[in-house]
């Protein structure tokens, strides 16, 4: 695979800084405003409205300030610290992984009867793989920050998966990268992602707590 364990420079606030302009840039949000300890986001959908990205700030000011239903806080932070400077409300939700590598060369073999292609809208870069129908199996996203390839939304279709096509769609955003200029890649991984790219060569770099302040529900008449 086009990864190796040589992870990138460790300067966390520049990776973080790279990873949030990537992540808004692949979700076509408005550019990330600066605050205090990090940056603000209107990503403008229902249940996530504001997203804050925090890598030092008083978090316990932050979280008493006044916010919207629908904001979401990330935090690198030591474990339980965003919880524990959560007023009621705040609803905790599950840790993230900030996950670093350095691409190597070459790129995986997309595997019969799969075709892949890759596909630019403006500076993002999708790496799709689709079957013999023409159906989607398999995506992901890629969205430059300078010399650091923002890695987002990987998916494998349920009835594709468990086929490696997962690995596929990453080694073919590699090797974009690394012919693009972007030997280093970050992305934030679940759990459940993070067994797969660090078999991919991606090293664990913080965890990012995260929560968030629920809408209503909707009701009906």
């Amino acid at each position: 695979m086009p990864t190796s364990q040589a992870s990138v420079p460790d300067d966390l606030p520049n990776l973080m800084t790279a990873w949030v302009h990537g992540w808004a840039t692949s979700r076509a949000t408005p550019a990330p405003t600066a605050v205090p300890g990090g940056w603000r986001i209107h990503v403008g959908l229902p249940g996530h409205r504001i997203r804050y990205v925090l890598t030092g700030a008083d978090l316990a000011g932050l979280a008493d300030a006044p916010h919207s239903p629908g904001t979401w806080i990330k935090a690198v932070t030591p474990a339980g610290r965003l919880r524990a400077a959560l007023p009621a409300g705040w609803v905790p939700a599950e840790t993230l992984h900030v996950m670093s590598t350095r691409f190597g060369a070459g790129a995986g073999r997309v595997p019969e009867p799969y075709i892949g292609e890759i596909r630019t809208d403006g500076r993002v870069v999708e790496a799709r793989v689709r079957d013999a129908d023409g159906a989607t199996a398999a995506s992901a996203f890629l969205a430059p920050a300078g010399s650091i390839a923002v890695i987002d939304r990987v998916e494998t279709a349920p009835a594709h998966r468990r086929r490696g096509l997962g690995s596929t769609v990453m080694g073919m955003l590699a090797e974009h990268a690394v012919r693009h200029g972007m030997p280093h890649g970050v992305l934030v991984a679940t759990d459940d992602g993070r067994a797969l790219y660090q078999r991919l060569g991606w090293s664990v770099v913080t965890a990012l707590e995260a929560a968030h302040l629920p809408e209503p529900a909707a009701t009906t008449a």
